[in-house]
């Protein structure tokens, strides 16, 4: 299976998640919630490349993913992650019984898990 970076928008109007796929032009998918919106566009995804293939059409190679970093190639120091809900909640009741915020705690974690000390640089 090829992985494309995904794009993931909110729409006020739909009420409902909407994702595309860049590499591959024309792919639009819609769900209620990102889970559904990312779901179908994975079947449109497939569609995509099995109506290609059929037609002759080449068919791109996946971006590479930009991990948060600028067109200078410094990282911006946001990390955007997505969590299991029990997760969530328990990593949230860690960051009040400690009295931090919850990205106070979640930097100490992986710093601590990667045995290394950060700068507020």
């Amino acid at each position: 299976m090829t992985y494309y970076p995904i794009k993931l928008f909110y729409s006020i109007q739909d009420d409902g998640f909407i994702a595309i796929i860049p590499d591959l032009p024309g792919t639009s998918a819609f769900g209620k919630t990102q889970e559904n919106a990312i779901r179908e566009i994975n079947i449109v995804k497939e569609l995509w490349i099995e109506t290609a293939r059929k037609e002759g059409t080449k068919i791109p190679e996946p971006s590479p993913i930009e991990f948060n970093i600028n067109k200078d190639n410094k990282y911006s120091g946001t990390v955007y992650i997505r969590t299991p809900k029990s997760l969530h909640k328990q990593l949230v009741e860690k960051a009040k019984a400690e009295g931090v915020s919850l990205n106070q705690l979640c930097i100490y974690l992986l710093s601590k898990n990667l045995g290394i000390s950060v700068s507020k640089d």
